[in-house]
């Protein structure tokens, strides 16, 4: 499948037809309905005393499947697609990268109720990962590091988008609609029809929108991509799965989630020997290993930021009293999900509190900055919408600052 990566970077997201091979859509829609229905007895065995006796399937406006997790040999043909040339292919020519792999896998799926529209939003937190406007320029200067897609297995016209949004942070007016209306149509936000089988693939920092959670029957297959050996180091750097998932479907898959874990294992050594550096004050293998990491030129910077934002969760997991905390404590802690949190406390095992500690403060300047800057920028810490303003990059400090800052 032809695609032209210049159209994601103006655009933000390019529609492509019959992502699913017409002679796959059957096998797919049957597939992820026995899916479907295993998840339904996981969500009844555990839902809360005060749920309805479908838990999740009843209460959520927009179940999600998180398939990996109920999958098998039978029904691994829904894996199978998320490998496809249409999808994985597809998303390693966009994002300019030598390999990429799923983070994420899940089907979106109708309410039992009616629920009305969601809210307009980025899937960033810039307060949580980097300043708007550096997570854009990277992207913009280099290659997205990671791209989400939405391929429904029926008609589906749900999704909504204000295209170029991605570009740039949001608009005064776009702000106070935010606000004020955000289940309500945007101005310059256009719906994203799609016909069974085909599909969007996207930037998930532009502006997008759940126009209408219906009963009508909706199963839409929401993909994550992310890049390995392209210019960048991706906003979405985990997976949203664990690794003995695959092992027990076909060998083609097992052995293709297995590559995905050794690029992850891969990188992880190489932040290592980053944070290493830091903590010995190694300039150089330092920037060796931050020109490895992030091979574009512009936007080593908000690599760093990301990295920072790492470290923090690393000296949060090792402190005594949050090792005293339950998993879901300690994924909360540190604002990671269920499924990714074990990949950030098995990179915290190469550490010891010392080294967490020292290394965390090595970033202090850079932390100070850009508290200084959130502090000036965002009004309400509380508030999703809030937390966009946060858009500015730290001004007059770049990597020779930073090594100059451990100094401090």
């Amino acid at each position: 499948m032809e695609v032209n990566p210049a159209q994601l970077l103006e655009n933000g997201y390019i529609i492509l037809p019959q992502v699913i091979p017409p002679k796959q859509l059957d096998h797919l829609r049957h597939s992820f309905e026995t899916l479907v229905e295993r998840q339904k007895i996981v969500w009844v065995e555990e839902r809360n005393t005060e749920d309805p006796p479908g838990g999740v399937w009843e209460t959520s406006a927009q179940p999600r499947v998180f398939f990996n997790e109920v999958v098998d040999q039978e029904t691994d043909n829904t894996v199978q697609f998320c490998l496809h040339q249409n999808t994985l292919g597809v998303s390693q020519k966009l994002m300019s990268a030598t390999n990429a792999a799923v983070t994420l896998m899940a089907l979106m799926c109708n309410p039992v109720k009616d629920h009305g529209p969601a809210s307009w939003h980025r899937d960033i937190d810039p307060v949580h990962q980097a300043p708007l406007n550096g997570m854009q320029m990277d992207m913009i200067k280099n290659a997205p590091g990671y791209v989400q897609w939405n391929i429904p297995l029926y008609d589906d016209d749900v999704f909504w988008i204000v295209p170029g949004s991605h570009r740039r942070p949001n608009t005064t007016e776009e702000h106070q609609h935010l606000l004020t209306r955000p289940q309500k149509p945007i101005p310059g936000g256009i719906p994203v029809e799609l016909n069974a089988g085909d599909g969007v693939v996207y930037s998930h920092i532009m502006l997008h929108w759940g126009s209408n959670y219906s009963t009508k029957l909706r199963r839409t297959i929401h993909l994550g991509y992310r890049a390995f050996g392209s210019p960048v180091y991706p906003i979405v750097n985990h997976y949203y799965w664990q690794p003995d998932f695959a092992q027990k479907l076909s060998r083609s898959i097992s052995d293709q989630f297995t590559h995905f874990s050794q690029l992850h294992s891969a990188q992880c050594d190489l932040v290592e020997s980053i944070f290493r550096a830091v903590e010995t004050k190694k300039a150089g293998p330092f920037l060796e290993g931050i020109y490895t990491l992030h091979p574009g030129e512009e936007g080593r910077m908000v690599c760093l930021v990301f990295l920072s934002k790492l470290v923090d969760k690393i000296r949060t997991l090792k402190q005594p009293e949050t090792q005293k905390m339950s998993v879901e404590e300690r994924a909360s802690a540190i604002s990671e999900h269920r499924l990714n949190f074990y990949l950030f406390e098995d990179f915290a095992q190469r550490f010891t509190v010392d080294e967490a500690n020292l290394i965390w403060q090595r970033f202090a300047t850079l932390y100070e900055l850009i508290q200084k800057e959130t502090s000036r920028a965002v009004l309400d810490l509380s508030s999703r919408v809030e937390r966009y303003q946060l858009v500015n990059m730290p001004i007059n400090f770049n990597l020779p600052d930073f090594i100059q800052s451990w100094e401090n």
